[in-house]
């Protein structure tokens, strides 16, 4: 039987665009990456994609909060109408939806080794689980139960203020309000480009020889080969991405567990430091024991977004 309604899916962060074509309640298929900075906007990445096809309907996964028709990217120059760009693709529907709801949509459909285990835990299956990912940005959201059924509740905590939890971390944050003001969001640290602010950071700290890093990837590589600022900045990295997901774990009680996702976690996986990965996780004094019992678990499965934006029901 022929499919009676082919959809358009995306999924758009700061770097990449990725998208995808889908049939009703099936798999995304065709899936092809294309780099934000070689296009104008939305509409001309979408449109290259297509070819020329029709397709009745689009949901695209974007890296921004999506708060009325205008659309503004949090980490690219790219702008849009919902409704003009409706038009210009000529679909029946356009829906636009945030990444991370997109990505917390994907979670109840991952099986077996799309998923592998960071920290044991026995999570509660009734309760609300953390899904986070730090790529270009840091994103956040959550998953509930409703009703047997799961629901997705969008956050920005990316954005929210970073809170340093010892003194190294604490003069790291002095340093970063000389770069960016007095609001240090957590996504200032826990993303690729906190990678390297925080690789860039010890670099100044351990003085002449230092290495220089010029991007992310020098941080990861250099850590690969042993050097010894690279994996100082790797295992500071994992502490602040731990400490950050307690403190969202705490947000939201988030006993179902956490999530971890997105291609620069998988890329990492390899580097992470566990020990002080769970130290900033559970760091959290009183409430410690708490989070000791909450599992985190790693979403090794590429291309989360476009599932999720496949499942997404209109």
């Amino acid at each position: 039987m022929a499919e009676s309604v082919t959809r358009l899916i995306g999924d758009i962060g700061g770097t990449h665009a990725r998208f995808a074509l889908c049939g009703p309640g099936g798999p995304p298929r065709e899936e092809r990456k294309l780099m934000v900075a070689e296009h104008a906007g939305l509409v001309e990445a979408a449109a290259e994609y297509l070819q020329g096809r029709r397709v009745e309907e689009a949901v695209f996964a974007v890296a921004t909060p999506v708060l009325g028709d205008e659309i503004a990217f949090t980490n690219s120059p790219w702008r849009f109408s919902i409704q003009a760009a409706e038009a210009a693709l000529a679909v029946d529907r356009l829906v636009i939806i945030n990444d991370f709801v997109a990505q917390a949509s994907a979670v109840p459909l991952l099986r077996g080794d799309d998923l592998a285990p960071l920290k044991d835990g026995t999570g509660r299956e009734d309760a609300p689980r953390l899904v986070i990912g730090p790529g270009t940005g840091l994103g956040v959201a959550f998953l509930i139960d409703q009703g047997g059924r799961p629901r997705v509740l969008p956050s920005e905590g990316g954005h929210a203020s970073f809170a340093p939890q010892d003194a190294e971390q604490d003069a790291l944050l002095r340093h970063l309000r000389q770069r960016h003001g007095g609001h240090v969001s957590a996504e200032r640290l826990v993303s690729g480009p906190g990678l390297l602010a925080v690789a860039q950071y010890l670099a100044a700290q351990a003085g002449e020889g230092a290495p220089r890093f010029a991007d992310p990837h020098d941080v990861s590589a250099g850590a690969g080969r042993g050097c010894p600022v690279s994996l100082r900045a790797v295992s500071l990295f994992s502490e602040l991405l731990g400490g950050v997901m307690g403190n969202l774990a705490l947000s939201l009680l988030a006993e179902g567990g956490v999530y971890l996702t997105g291609g620069l976690a998988r890329a990492m996986r390899p580097l992470l430091d566990r020990e002080a990965l769970m130290r900033g996780f559970t760091g959290k004094g009183r409430f410690a024991p708490l989070l000791e019992r909450i599992p985190i678990t790693q979403v090794v499965r590429p291309h989360t977004g476009l599932l999720g934006a496949a499942a997404y029901h209109l």
